[in-house]
């Protein structure tokens, strides 16, 4: 199911934006010291670097009115002691903003982290996996860039280009006010540029998400796109994608190409009439209203100011496109898990029995509340029973066990567990009570032992040995020859789907809970060792609650109970033997079954 993704409304406000702004401003933190730094160490080194122009002008004219060796030397050693200070203070600048920068973006990627841990299944479902990694990767490095540019080039850039026309028109007078006529023209050309390919950079953040969406479900589905020969389908499909991507980005990038040019335009522009209009002036004037080291400053100045300009226009490019993804990363500090424990005082920390009692409880998914997945279900369980659920595809057995740990809340109704309503207790310990062996068995990259340590942290060799017994997974980690130190690769790929259901069978009876769920967790093992796991339990954890989802009725007609749901909705509940003559459903799912086994028997006896 795709859930539509959170999107930054059209009307989006100076208000709303500086909300983010704040929230983003929090990740701060640590490096608020050098944030500050930076900033000030960069005015240092503006200072100093447009003041040398200055004293070289001088320098120059003096030159030429005659100093002597004495003069000259005193007039170099205060420029190069300027330079010195200049470029300390722009290496300091530099030091402090890589900190500052790339500790920002690691507060932001861990806060993210951390935001998306305590989620509820009900936010995980407004966002897709692939637009959490483009938000914790891609728009992470861009609001990245964006605080590097603002604590270093953007204190740079202005102070710089107001700087330089003081200095500009206190050197040269009327001859300045060719940067008033230069600088708006170029100062307007480049905020059209960066105006056209901001919604371009928008749009591609979109296609981001989609083209890492398809690259996940790919990797994912290799064996399936293999074993259907899809290769060449799917390449063209990420191809496409990709094309789209590189479409917008080709377009932007030749928009802000024009940047340079214009930059250059004006450059030449300015050199031209410094050069041609200021020697008319020294020569007319023979060097009273002008002479040769204003001009060499001015030209200097010309430089600087076009560069902070240049510089402002990138700025604006790069706060614009963070923008949007800082919009983005605000989104999922702004979700805020409609599952919460209840205030401290009032918690219930601790979970008596795994009885289970549904009261009228009705359940619809939020992007789709006017469709209930559940209604009016009515169900009671005695702790330590073991209770099998059944029914066709999409009936609602998983969204019935999900609601007992509070993975999701019914929209209506009550759930009870030990007799207490499972908004009562504090979540931690709800969940704690709870094990659940789902459909997806997800395995983590580290050895046997490790995975099988989730189920408890402080398991000994001699409980995962037991555990694996019940679950009948010892049969294959004895045949490894690191036993269960054997790694597993990522998501489990280097065992196959029995091996995997049976550790995380095991991993679920390490927790020792009240209620263990299987959500057709045995599907990919044979009846015999479904069979042999299902005594095992019976035995081994006789006071916990067991509920089964199954297909098969083999693996639910020794349960003390069998629900059959049919459309979410409890059609039947009973024995096997009770169910056999009174539900139909259950009946023809049973006749179903035995009727194919059957005929699979004659077929090999054939």
């Amino acid at each position: 199911m795709h859930a539509s993704q959170p999107t930054r409304p059209q009307n989006w406000s100076a208000w709303e934006t500086e909300m983010v702004l704040r929230k983003l401003a929090k990740r701060i933190r640590q490096y608020l010291p050098v944030t500050i730094a930076t900033p000030l160490l960069v005015s240092g080194e503006v200072v100093l670097e447009c003041t040398i122009p200055f004293y070289i002008a001088e320098l120059i004219n003096r030159i030429k009115a005659g100093a002597g060796v004495g003069e000259i030397a005193s007039f170099g050693g205060i420029l190069a002691l300027m330079a010195l200070g200049s470029l300390i203070f722009g290496m300091l600048a530099g030091m402090t903003c890589a900190t500052a920068s790339c500790g920002f973006g690691r507060n932001l990627r861990s806060d993210m982290y951390a935001a998306v841990n305590v989620f509820s299944f009900d936010n995980i479902d407004r966002f897709s996996t692939s637009s959490l990694v483009t938000r914790m990767t891609t728009d992470v490095t861009n609001v990245q860039n964006a605080f590097m540019m603002l604590t270093r080039i953007a204190v740079r850039a202005p102070f710089m280009l107001i700087f330089a026309l003081i200095m500009a028109f206190r050197l040269a007078g009327r001859m300045a006010w060719i940067f008033a006529v230069v600088t708006p023209i170029l100062a307007a050309t480049l905020v059209t540029i960066a105006s056209k390919a901001m919604p371009l950079f928008r749009r591609i953040f979109k296609k981001y998400d989609a083209l890492n969406e398809s690259v996940e479900e790919n990797i994912v589905g290799m064996r399936v796109v293999k074993s259907f020969v899809r290769e060449s389908y799917e390449q063209e499909k990420f191809d496409n994608a990709a094309e789209e991507v590189r479409k917008d980005f080709t377009r932007a990038e030749k928009i802000l190409a024009w940047n340079a040019p214009v930059m250059q335009f004006c450059l030449y522009v300015v050199m031209a009439f410094t050069l041609s209009f200021g020697s008319y002036v020294v020569i007319t004037s023979r060097g009273l209203e002008l002479d040769v080291g204003q001009i060499s400053a001015m030209l200097t100045y010309g430089f600087m100011i076009l560069s902070s300009l240049m510089m402002m226009s990138m700025i604006f490019v790069m706060i614009t496109l963070a923008s949007e993804s800082a919009s983005r990363i605000a989104e999922v500090f702004d979700a805020r898990p409609n599952i919460v424990s209840p205030d401290p005082e009032n918690a219930v920390e601790s979970v008596s029995d795994g009885s289970i009692e549904f009261t009228h409880v009705n359940f619809a998914y939020m992007g789709n509340p006017d469709n209930n997945v559940l209604t009016d279900i009515n169900l009671s369980i005695g702790s330590g029973q073991t209770v099998g659920i059944i029914g066709s595809t999409g009936s609602g057995k998983s969204s019935l066990v999900q609601l007992i740990p509070r993975l999701y809340d019914a929209t209506s109704g009550t759930v009870r567990v030990g007799g207490v309503d499972v908004k009562d207790y504090d979540l931690e310990v709800r969940r704690k009570s709870v094990a659940m062996v789902l459909q997806k068995n997800v395995l983590f990259e580290g050895t046997i032992a490790d995975n099988l340590r989730w189920g408890d942290p402080d398991a000994t060799l001699e409980d995962m040995k037991k555990a694996c017994h019940l679950a009948c997974a010892d049969e294959f980690i004895d045949s490894f020859e690191e036993g269960y130190d054997h790694r597993i690769d990522h998501g489990g790929v280097n065992i196959s789907g029995g091996q995997k259901q049976r550790l995380c069978i095991a991993r679920a009876l390490l927790a020792k809970p009240k209620i263990i769920v299987f959500d057709d967790s045995t599907s990919a093992v044979d009846t015999r060792t479904d069979a042999m796991i299902r005594k095992g339990m019976r035995e081994y954890i006789p006071e916990t609650t067991k509920l089964i989802i199954a297909q098969r009725t083999a693996s639910v007609q020794d349960a003390d109970m069998i629900v059959v749901i049919d459309s979410g909705k409890i059609s039947d509940v009973g024995t096997h033997e009770e169910l056999l003559n009174n539900s139909a459903i259950y009946r023809e799912i049973y006749e179903s079954q035995n009727s194919q086994a059957r005929e699979g028997g004659d077929e090999d006896g054939r």
